[in-house]
């Protein structure tokens, strides 16, 4: 049945429950690149367990995922990862038992043939505590689902990043094998393992996970901003713009403002730009 704008904006979760271990932080921080030079004392902090895991914050990404999105309606052949921001209210543990709510907190109607804008909000706590932990706020581009009654919208306004030259840069060659390896996390769409798939939805080959993309941007920032303090980071927030093949060499320009961070990030080898808007804020 047609999604309608009533029925999006009914759409709620409460009480959903999940759980991770160290052993998901430290497999989270090697799937995007962490401890590929083992000797680096830095990043091994992330992906050993003496002394105590260190966590990427984008790690709170795909640590719970409730899915409002399901099967409300959705044409899913055209729906798309559009944007995504999080905001950690304090550090995220090396694990944790965790209850989840979600929401539709916005939705656009851009017209029949022109698609919807949703933004899904999700909060996140630890088990037994009142306060947030997390926030996520995901939002769906619905190519084939305009026309939904909904009010007219462009959505929120994206961040600019500076048009001077990046303070900073970093490179991360990504391995041929990344989105094998991210995909354990727990986005087992076959996208970015099936070949033949892959072809049937017009790509070369199977793609990197978008959230991957977003958590090495955030590993740049964490190695030429926080200097591996994790600590550090408080909100992060990018936009999708185009996909990255495994294999390929991702340039991640920063700028930094005081306590904004923002970024952009790059496949020089094809000129595209992949994430875009990029904003970071930093804890004082």
């Amino acid at each position: 049945m047609p999604v309608t704008y009533e029925k999006l904006m009914s759409l709620k979760l409460d009480g959903a429950t999940f759980e991770y271990s160290e052993r998901d932080s430290m497999l989270y921080a090697l799937s995007i690149g962490m401890g590929r030079d083992p000797l680096n004392q830095d990043e091994l902090a992330y992906v050993f367990e003496k002394g105590g895991i260190k966590t990427v914050p984008t790690q709170a990404c795909v640590v719970a995922r409730p899915n409002l999105l399901l099967d409300v309606g959705l044409d899913r052949t055209k729906v798309l990862h559009g944007e995504q921001r999080l905001t950690l209210h304090r550090p995220l543990p090396p694990s944790a038992r965790l209850v989840a709510s979600a929401r539709i907190a916005e939705a656009y109607d851009k017209g029949p043939g022109k698609g919807a804008i949703i933004y899904v909000e999700s909060v996140i706590k630890e088990v037994g505590k009142d306060t947030p932990l997390i926030t996520l706020v995901n939002t769906t581009f619905a190519r084939g689902d305009g026309g939904f009654g909904g009010p007219n919208g462009a959505g929120r306004t994206p961040h600019e990043v500076p048009s001077r030259a990046a303070d900073l840069k970093g490179v991360t060659e990504t391995r041929a094998d990344q989105a094998l390896l991210y995909r354990l996390n727990g986005d087992r769409n076959p996208l970015h393992a099936d070949p033949a798939l892959a072809e049937r939805a017009g790509f070369k080959a199977p793609i990197l996970h978008g959230l991957c993309s977003y958590a090495i941007a955030c590993r740049e920032v964490l190695k030429h901003v926080c200097k591996y303090d994790h600590t550090r980071i408080r909100e992060f927030g990018v936009r999708f713009t185009s996909p990255v093949y495994p294999g390929e060499t991702i340039e991640t320009d920063i700028w930094v403002d005081g306590n904004i961070v923002s970024f952009r990030c790059r496949v020089p080898a094809r000129n595209v730009t992949v994430l875009n808007n990029g904003r970071c804020l930093l804890n004082a």
